[in-house]
């Protein structure tokens, strides 16, 4: 990766606990369930056996993208950002558009993001134009219906844990 993959502490937490369930919980009882298949004979009509063969390769896939995120990621704790008033990684925004439809949305890993939930990529589109701003900025975001101005009305971040 030629960029810094940025994610939140529960971000990296989340992902870590997937790569946890998976690799400690669902995977061992898939072993076991295919050890157990491949001893009752004949293994090329053995449903047990070839479903769990191809279940377990998902989980290998998916424990080795899981891995390699959290190796690239770097964790910034949105709460110790320097400068409150811009918006940076793990800002939480609201925006209006020329027709005053506010939104709110926070700034997250692209690996956390979760557009119906408010939470966009560090790297989308929205999120680029808003990185930097003020409350009272108007920025132009080309959006997929065609440019809009978004003017910021507040920014936020979490509180620092003590």
């Amino acid at each position: 990766m030629d960029r810094p993959n940025y994610i939140t502490p529960a971000g990296f937490a989340a992902l870590r606990a997937e790569y946890d369930r998976l690799f400690g919980e669902e995977r061992p009882k898939l072993v076991e369930t295919i050890s157990w298949a491949a001893g009752n004979g004949d293994r090329s009509e053995n449903g047990d056996y070839i479903y769990g063969r191809k279940r377990l390769r998902e989980i290998d896939r998916t424990l080795g993208r899981l891995s390699a995120k959290m190796k690239a990621a770097k964790v910034v704790d949105p709460a110790c950002q320097p400068d409150k008033r811009r918006i940076f990684f793990g800002a939480t925004v609201t925006i209006a558009d020329e027709d005053d439809n506010r939104r709110t949305l926070t700034l997250v890993g692209n690996d956390e993001a979760d557009a119906c939930t408010g939470l966009v990529g560090w790297d989308a589109p929205i999120a680029r134009a808003l990185r930097g701003a003020a409350i009272g900025d108007v920025r132009r975001i080309a959006l997929p219906g065609g440019e809009r101005e978004y003017e910021v009305l507040s920014i936020s971040y979490p509180c620092a844990r003590s």
